[in-house]
């Protein structure tokens, strides 16, 4: 039986994920969950699945959580704040780490289970596009091992072989991660500038958090998938390639070199991907229905369109330019998107953010966590300075 911490329990990957372990009570048991805020929907997720140990990110919230744990009659230790989460995914109680934190705040406790030779199923892509390569040194350290939950890389991973050294040996031309386009696909950019937070985040076939929902609307978020790619599957920017696909039912596809095109194809909901990254390497039930392909009719794709959507640009360039780049279009994309949401910031001037930030502050080198947050601070400073001049 495996046990697993939940790191971002209460968001919509961690639901997922809950949903997915409920259905298998003789294969998976829950250790810890974790939250940032939501000490009310934290406190029922820990009365229903039991936990060693509860956390909640914002120490201000433990008080609830502690009483809302007593009326409810379930007896968890909980514990506050960055360190509990590093605690959440280290610890005995588990040996699957589910990362499912949203943003730069999820990076200590994934490079934390790795190093702690925990098996790692990622959904923090902000995690590995800021530290990959210390990402992949903790994991060869600690002897852990990692599984993409993204549901484009958990489809390359399916189309990979098993056994492989690198790609060239897998005989791998390239791999085609495929984009929805988002809720503004075949729009022009003029025709952008009034978008709302809830025009943005009515996403047509996924159901995700408010971050999410912009940056997929941005093409931010594919941005940060092929920066990702690179890191889970040593591929070169050239051999990653971003297709729009607007139905979402083939989730990536790997080229190999023969000329043969291998996707993987389902229904756009995410307990698939979990499901196999957590049973892996078998298959078990997601509770997920059967793809109708004649219902389906049709697959559509197209180039994505990068004058409109300028993210995704970004990101390939923050990509090639290495060392700090890919840590400060994060960051600037992370302060973007709240001042967004916030009404401070039209939908436009997210990439307008990202791209002065890059301009603004030549890539350096990566050498270790605090280079790394010292970058994401430096980022942040210049994106909320920027964010400032445009709403003035």
């Amino acid at each position: 039986m495996r046990s697993l911490a939940v790191l971002g329990a209460t968001g919509s990957i961690g639901a997922s994920t809950l949903d997915v372990v409920a259905r298998h009570p003789a294969r998976y048991r829950i250790g810890a969950l974790a939250a940032h805020r939501n000490a009310a929907k934290l406190a029922e997720l820990c009365a229903q699945f039991r936990p060693e140990l509860a956390v909640i990110a914002d120490p201000a919230c433990a008080a609830e959580l502690r009483a809302r744990l007593h009326a409810l009659g379930a007896s968890c230790r909980v514990e506050a704040g960055p360190a509990a989460l590093v605690e959440a995914a280290t610890g005995a109680h588990c040996d699957t780490v589910v990362a499912a934190i949203v943003g730069a705040a999820g990076l200590p406790s994934v490079l934390a289970a790795a190093q702690a030779g925990k098996r790692l199923l990622l959904a923090n892509k902000e995690a590995i596009v800021m530290a990959g390569a210390l990402l992949k040194a903790a994991l060869r350290e600690g002897g852990g091992e990692l599984l993409p939950l993204d549901s484009e890389h958990n489809a390359v991973f399916q189309c990979l072989p098993r056994e492989r050294h690198s790609l060239a040996a897998a005989g791998v031309r390239r791999i085609v991660l495929t984009a929805s386009g988002g809720p503004f696909r075949g729009r022009r950019r003029d025709e952008l500038a009034a978008i709302t937070p809830a025009q943005a985040c009515a996403h047509p076939n996924w159901s995700m958090g408010r971050k999410i929902s912009v940056d997929s609307a941005t093409l931010v978020n594919k941005g940060l998938e092929v920066i990702e790619a690179h890191h889970l599957f040593d591929a070169a920017p050239d051999q990653i390639e971003v297709v729009v696909h607007p139905q979402s039912l083939i989730h990536s596809l790997v080229e190999y070199v023969d000329g043969s095109l291998l996707a993987q194809l389902g229904l756009p909901d995410m307990r698939t991907a979990i499901a196999y990254a957590l049973a892996w390497p078998e298959r078990i039930d997601a509770g997920v229905g059967a793809l109708d392909l004649a219902g389906a009719a049709r697959l559509d794709f197209e180039a994505p369109d990068l004058a409109t959507f300028r993210g995704l640009a970004l990101a390939y360039a923050a990509l090639r330019a290495g060392g700090s780049a890919p840590i400060v279009l994060n960051a600037a994309n992370e302060e973007a998107v709240a001042a967004f949401l916030d009404g401070r910031l039209g939908f436009l001037g997210i990439s307008e953010v990202i791209e002065r930030c890059l301009d603004g502050l030549p890539p350096q080198p990566v050498t270790d966590l605090t280079a790394v947050l010292d970058a994401d601070l430096t980022a942040r400073r210049q994106a909320v300075r920027i964010i400032g001049e445009l709403s003035a």
